[in-house]
């Protein structure tokens, strides 16, 4: 099977490091891709938002199945100008893509579905979250508990432009879920907790993520299957009720609460950095069901989780996220992947022979082991052994589950 993947981030790196060991694998394409998914296929100069170029690389390429990563993409509809010219597709189109582009969207479509999801509330007043309506690189949400803190936000949040929503603030620990759907059926994988903010203790402002791990304590199978029953399946079949069926991965940002599980949001597509620290751990074909999910059937589709663990530690520019950094030396990476890491390129460039920065997020460290201790301890061994100037990352990934776990 020949395959593009669409992308040029961590995420797009780890999907293609998978893909690249699939049996079923002829040729491995990647637009624009980055350094690091140039040692496992072709990397092709064309940005993810040219619909009108990706078409034409595809067809030249005679492509099976192009893969969508980055939801802006996908929210401006580029899966539709691929499968209207009869390419299969993993990732929505813009219809059922709007459950990310748009949040007052997806809170339409939870009402009508029946999912449980945190209350809008008509006035911004601590304690209560503020979020841009639009894509925000998961940098539009706000968390205010004071009044000086919803002044803040708000003037934040108008920087996004478009509309605001406001909700009630949740307390509870933080999970993401995915589900594999064909538009009708939905195939759970394992859950991943991600670490938004950038500071130790989950301080600071948000960012894209610093940071993931898979298990998620203490949630096992039985209960990933119970919300997605709760959550995706009602989703995905409100969708289709509106002729918009979503085919893809629908990744749900869930809080468990005393009350039960709420959705905080929606994403279109794999998450960033939570893929990295969930393809490790998945056995069974992920191409074919990928394939399969593009061709509207993932029935009999298994994609069961290893018992080992995964932490995935973010190495940051100095200034994110409130900027990124292009053409500082990175120095390590090979001594990092010697000592058994998985180093995913997501901000990265050559100059010539030098592997360099180019963004705020620039490396994402994966580790394995048979706990989370022990993959935390072997992630942060390899962070250890990479540099460049002003590098920086959480110390804290991982610790408080592993701590739990034993």
């Amino acid at each position: 099977m020949k395959v593009l993947v669409v992308g040029s981030g961590g995420r797009e790196h780890a999907l293609a490091w998978k893909l690249a060991h699939a049996p079923g694998l002829a040729q491995l394409h990647a637009a624009p891709g980055n350094p690091g998914i140039a040692g496992l296929g072709d990397c092709h100069p064309i940005r993810a938002e040219d619909g009108e170029g990706l078409l034409g690389l595809a067809r030249s390429l005679d492509a099976d199945l192009v893969l969508i990563g980055p939801e802006a993409p996908l929210v401006a509809g580029v899966a539709d100008q691929l499968r209207h010219a009869g390419i299969a597709v993993f990732g929505p189109g813009r219809d059922a893509a709007r459950i990310e582009g748009s949040k007052s969207f997806a809170k339409e479509i939870m009402l009508a579905a029946g999912v449980p999801a945190a209350q809008r509330l008509a006035v911004a007043r601590p304690p209560c979250v503020l979020k841009a309506d639009g894509l925000a690189g998961g940098k539009g949400v706000f968390v205010c508990r004071t009044t000086q803190e919803v002044d803040v936000g708000l003037r934040a949040a108008a920087a996004f432009g478009g509309p605001l929503v406001i909700e009630e603030l949740l307390e509870g620990p933080e999970v993401s879920v995915f589900g594999l759907s064909d538009g009708i059926r939905v195939v759970p994988l394992p859950p991943v907790q991600d670490f938004k903010r950038i500071g130790e203790g989950d301080s600071g402002a948000n960012t894209g993520g610093m940071g993931s791990i898979s298990p998620v304590p203490p949630l096992a199978a039985d209960d990933v299957e119970d919300l997605v029953d709760r959550v995706h399946r009602p989703v995905v079949a409100e969708l289709a009720r509106r002729g918009t069926p979503f085919v893809g991965v629908l990744f749900a940002g869930l809080m468990l609460t005393d009350g039960g599980p709420r959705v905080l949001e929606f994403n279109c597509r794999f998450g960033d950095p939570e893929t990295q620290s969930l393809l490790p751990r998945l056995r069974g074909d992920v191409l074919t069901t990928l394939a399969a999910a593009a061709a509207g059937d993932v029935s009999g589709a298994d994609l069961a989780a290893a018992d080992e663990a995964a932490v995935t530690v973010v190495l940051a520019a100095d200034g994110y996220p409130a900027r990124s950094d292009s053409g500082t030396r990175i120095y390590g990476v090979p001594d990092a992947e010697a000592a058994g890491a998985l180093v995913f390129h997501a901000g990265t460039a050559l100059h010539g022979d030098r592997l360099v920065t180019n963004g705020g997020r620039v490396l994402n460290v994966t580790a394995t082991g048979a706990t989370l201790a022990a993959a935390r301890e072997r992630a942060y061994a390899a962070c250890e052994l990479i540099s460049f100037d002003g590098m920086q990352y959480r110390r804290d990934i991982a610790l408080a589950a592993a701590s739990a776990a034993g």
